[in-house]
């Protein structure tokens, strides 16, 4: 098939003439008037665009096989890029019914938004969908393209994959497609997709939503704030991140850099946590929940897969170990968010340049110890 523009003179507006047939062109009178089809220039400007995505390569952001390293092979996180808040007489006001949360089981960043979430008690405020570890070329998939046990449908608009989100809330996006994300179903807009940001969203901007006995817990609480700051300040580089950037290294530099990081943060926690239950002594506090996933995760993905071998958790670190554990067992809001199905399948399965045969493995048995 092929086409013919025709500009209507004294209008903001082109003719397109389609036709398949060579001798098309040929046509005259109503037949060659009736043949065209009249579009704006803002419709054509939109037609444009969207011809131009389709035919984008967005495995490039979807793709995690196709990340590239850093020159000097290291992994570096590239920032999210909704970052919105949820505050009265903001563009997004606290509401009932207004918001849904997309998340992975199996990514530690948005189990830190399911932990809150439960912890504060917004299950019925905040509704959750889960889309199934196998990302592959396209992405996290939902359920309806990927029936994996425990992973759902995308009730709201039916999508395949987490990227038909990105795109309906900007037809543009160039950035990774991630999770979680935190999503307004007023203006079919991502509010926010940064889990250090969602998780404070959800620890103050629906209070006036829950019960009192909910509404006075503050994970970030005023006087803490600083400390907390400095703990995330060294665990999110070393450890959260850190376990990444040693995993995803593709040189042998860059690798032994970042697992000797990653160790050496550890081993400040573990003497942050002897004598004490939590990070700041008796409270349990956002910093807590943030370095706890990526513990959970430890032994049974990232030593083996991510190459984070100097020592396990159980046998390495007792004090960290037994934070971990108590956090796991005494706290539905830990339990509950962690999937060790999930956890592995993903890890082992997706990320085909680390193990392209994408046997997942048996083992630690148990996944956690009992306390």
């Amino acid at each position: 098939m092929t086409m013919s523009l025709r500009h209507i003179k004294g209008q903001n507006c082109l003719r397109i003439r389609f036709f398949s047939n060579p001798l098309s062109p040929h046509l005259s009178g109503a037949s060659f008037r009736n043949s065209f089809i009249r579009f704006s220039f803002t419709q054509i400007s939109k037609i444009s665009r969207h011809l131009a995505m389709s035919a984008k390569d967005h495995t490039l952001q979807s793709d995690i096989a196709k990340m590239k390293a850093e020159p000097d092979g290291s992994f570096k996180r590239r920032d999210s890029s909704f970052r919105n808040l949820i505050e009265k007489g903001g563009k997004y006001e606290p509401e009932k019914d207004r918001y849904h949360l997309f998340v992975s089981y199996a990514c530690p960043w948005a189990t830190r938004t399911l932990i809150v979430r439960k912890l504060k008690g917004l299950d019925d405020l905040i509704p959750v969908s889960v889309v199934s570890p196998h990302m592959g070329s396209d992405g996290w998939p939902f359920a309806s393209a990927d029936k994996y046990p425990g992973a759902t449908d995308d009730p709201l608009y039916g999508s395949q994959h987490v990227k038909d989100l990105y795109f309906k809330a900007d037809p543009g996006y160039d950035g990774r497609f991630t999770v979680p994300v935190l999503w307004d179903k007023k203006t079919h807009a991502v509010v926010n997709n940064e889990s250090s940001e969602i998780i404070r969203i959800f620890n103050t901007a629906f209070n006036d939503f829950i019960p009192d006995d909910k509404k006075v817990l503050d994970f970030y609480p005023n006087d803490l704030r600083p400390k907390i700051d400095e703990l995330n300040d060294f665990i999110y580089p070393g450890i959260n991140n850190g376990v990444y950037r040693t995993g995803f290294a593709t040189t042998q530099e860059a690798y032994s850099k970042a697992v000797k990081e990653v160790f050496e943060s550890l081993d400040k926690v573990e003497k942050i946590l002897e004598g004490n239950e939590y990070l700041l002594g008796d409270k349990l506090t956002e910093a807590d929940i943030r370095l706890w996933v990526t513990i959970i995760r430890f032994d049974p993905v990232y030593v083996g897969h991510f190459k984070c071998n100097i020592k396990t958790i159980r046998d390495g670190y007792p004090n960290i170990d037994k934070w971990a554990r108590k956090l796991y067992w005494t706290n539905s809001a830990f339990k509950d968010s962690t999937n060790f199905d999930h956890i592995k399948t993903h890890y082992y399965w997706s990320h085909t340049s680390i193990n392209p045969t994408r046997i997942v493995p048996v083992g630690p048995e148990p996944n956690i110890r009992p306390l």
